[in-house]
């Protein structure tokens, strides 16, 4: 399980510019709906790329899913020459998604979203309100 509270203070600490949908912003939007992990859309600019590894780079991000061993080397070149990606790390699951089917990217999405505040943080939260995003 994820840990919602850990993972947002880190990537908001390291200013990371993303947005919250999924499983997570239907909750935040009234759904009765679980998930067990964070799925984000984030900016692919080289700063925020810097900004989301030094985040998590200490919490052993690696491929959801993939065989133990697998070489995976979480950096600015990975994230730049992928796209979306699924992670476990330390703090649970996170999916990081450069792009969204019936979104797009970050910047196609900023203008819908709303800003709230999550486990009295002083940071407010993009929270994506779009079909179709993943759970």
């Amino acid at each position: 399980m994820i840990d919602f509270q850990r993972i947002l203070s880190k990537l908001s600490s390291h200013e990371v510019r993303f947005i919250i949908v999924g499983g997570v912003a239907a909750t935040v939007h009234g759904s009765s709906r679980l998930t067990q992990d964070l799925d984000l859309v984030y900016a692919r600019d080289r700063e925020n790329l810097e900004r989301l590894v030094r985040a998590l780079a200490s919490h052993s991000p690696y491929l959801r899913g993939a065989p133990p061993g697998l070489p995976f080397r979480f950096d600015e070149a990975t994230l730049q020459a992928g796209l979306n990606f699924t992670l476990s790390t330390d703090l649970g699951p996170l999916d990081l998604l450069g792009e969204i089917t019936g979104g797009g990217r970050f910047e196609d999405l900023v203008d819908r979203t709303v800003e709230i505040s999550l486990f009295g943080m002083n940071r407010s939260y993009s929270i994506g309100g779009v079909a179709g995003t993943p759970g």
